[in-house]
């Protein structure tokens, strides 16, 4: 990871205290219960939950260190499972949605690997958006491109793995131009899903608790300076190799 996309030890530091409100809150909601579906609840486990997934990549991504918590996914949504006992073959499913939030890096970044391609030179496809990611996609594995989206100016959205088993594998090409229609969901092993909705609701809370902070450690303007990090100086870097390590939390045993 470059250091201009590292949060800041202040930023960590307020994730934690986000985690400890939202504790206190979840209990209070339990005490206070008035059902067994009470709205105030369910809220409350959904700020914990929102508190802890922005806590648990803030510090890997600063320190490198994980936590024990596990976000529920969407496991109780599937239908039981038919497929095979024993499969012998399996498919596993991704998808990941971005956001292009800075253009002029993403055509920066395609321009350096078009300069760098001899067979490139000439054709110009950095000059758009499109076929700047034309480029990148054609020149790093979508896993590369997931640790390292902030570099080529894309912001992460929702993503989903599916892992379904199967008695044999697919003859080759036999899927290719459909290959999501076919899935049986009864025969999906496990799934593992990241929303952007957690990152939505938790940076509301970090912002509202850094508003109320007397301690003179900065407030979140301050915070998002840091964590963005000057975007010209950055430009002008070249990757460092041990940056490409692929970080795919949610989506892997750790």
């Amino acid at each position: 990871m470059s250091d201009a996309a590292q949060p800041t030890a202040a930023e960590v530091r307020a994730a934690a205290e986000a985690v400890k409100t939202a504790l206190d809150r979840h209990l209070a909601a339990v005490e206070r219960r008035s059902g067994e579906d009470d709205p105030a609840v369910y809220d409350a486990f959904n700020q914990l939950a929102a508190a802890a997934e922005a806590y648990d990549e803030l510090l890997y991504d600063r320190y490198d260190e994980v936590t024990p918590f596990e976000i529920p996914g969407a496991d109780d949504t599937l239908p039981p499972y038919t497929g095979p006992e024993e499969p012998s073959a399996l498919s596993v499913l991704i998808r990941r949605d971005y956001a292009v939030a800075e253009p002029q890096r993403l055509m920066a970044q395609a321009r350096r690997v078009e300069a760098a391609d001899e067979e490139s030179a000439g054709r110009d496809a950095s000059g758009t958006v499109h076929g700047a990611l034309g480029l990148l996609f054609g020149e790093f594995e979508p896993d590369e491109i997931a640790s390292r989206h902030k570099e080529f100016g894309l912001e992460e959205g929702d993503s989903t793995l599916w892992v379904t088993a199967a008695d044999e594998a697919a003859d080759p090409g036999e899927w290719l131009e459909a290959p999501f229609e076919q899935i049986d969901p009864q025969s999906v092993v496990c799934r593992f899903d990241v929303s952007a909705v957690f990152d939505d609701e938790i940076y509301d809370v970090l912002d509202e608790d850094l508003d109320g902070d007397d301690d003179g450690d900065g407030d979140a303007e301050d915070l998002d300076e840091d964590l963005t990090g000057d975007l010209d100086e950055h430009d002008d870097e070249e990757a460092d190799p041990d940056d490409d390590a692929v970080r795919t939390r949610r989506e892997a045993d750790r």
